[in-house]
């Protein structure tokens, strides 16, 4: 008896089925098989495993948090060099996690993943925060928490955070006193929450560049991900429809407008629903 082989969307829903035991590094590093669909996930890992290695070996079981994490701090961004990649910040590479181990240039978001599995094995307390647009890490010493820019290693004090802050309130039109303290924005993201965000970094990349095929394989897994989640369907409907499957994008749509029979583009929705049932299944050839 022959099984079939299962595909990268069906290894990513096994990875993602439970938050318990989500391994994060793992799901996040499957996010380029549909680019690269010969990449082997646990090559990679072994790899920053070897990399956890040389870092273990330098950490004495006496040593201090705020030591481990100067310690961290300089392995990871001075010995190994990683960095932000400033030349090249839209390019898909850098949501792939293999391809910023070989780099050693990412965006925050993968530079922080791989801080993250680091600072495990390094005995520290470490979570990702989903800071408005630039992913961080903080990291608890003491009674207290430090937040690290993964792009360059710095850490960030509360005033420079609130001056990160304030630029994207201007820029996002939200008002200024708007009644969210600092804190409100310094929480740590779930595996889940930071997969769905390195997935929608990569559905911005793929939409500017009208590529509907790769944007269809990250809307899979945004669904898969998040199931249920109204907008994501939505807009898995919507690149349904481009790349032509009527039939699928039509259950995506109705899936929406009944999960949000009032939202803002609801009467669009419909119409285009309508259409969509109106041209019903091709004929048989």
């Amino acid at each position: 008896m022959k099984f079939a082989r299962p595909t990268p969307l069906d290894y990513f829903a096994t990875l993602v089925a439970q938050d318990d035991g989500l391994n994060l590094l793992e799901a996040a590093v499957s996010l380029a098989q549909d680019e690269h669909p010969q990449l082997d996930v646990q090559t990679v890992l072994s790899e920053v495993d070897r990399l956890a290695g040389r870092l273990r070996e330098r950490i004495a079981p006496e040593m201090a948090p705020a030591e481990r994490l100067r310690l961290l701090t300089r392995f990871f961004h001075g010995e190994l060099g990683f960095a932000g990649n400033l030349n090249n910040y839209y390019a898909a590479d850098n949501s792939f996690v293999h391809r910023v181990l070989e780099m050693r240039r990412g965006i925050p978001i993968t530079l922080a993943v791989l801080l993250l599995e680091l600072a495990e094995h390094a005995g520290l307390r470490a979570a990702g925060v989903a800071f408005p647009g630039h992913f961080l890490v903080k990291c608890r010493i003491g009674l207290g928490e430090v937040v690290i820019d993964p792009f360059t290693g710095q850490q960030l004090s509360a005033a420079r955070l609130d001056e990160r802050l304030a630029v994207y309130r201007h820029g996002s039109g939200l008002p200024q006193d708007l009644d969210l303290p600092l804190e409100f924005f310094l929480r740590a993201a779930t595996p889940r929450q930071i997969l769905a965000r390195m997935l929608r970094n990569l559905k911005e990349v793929h939409r500017a560049a009208g590529d509907w095929p790769r944007l269809l394989a990250v809307q899979q897994r945004l669904v898969v991900l998040l199931p249920g989640d109204a907008v994501e369907r939505r807009d898995r409907g919507l690149v349904l429809e481009a790349v032509g499957a009527l039939a699928a994008a039509a259950v995506d749509l109705a899936f929406y407008l009944a999960q949000r029979p009032d939202a803002p583009d609801s009467g669009q929705l419909r119409d285009r629903l309508a259409l969509l049932l109106d041209q019903g299944p091709p004929p048989l050839q």
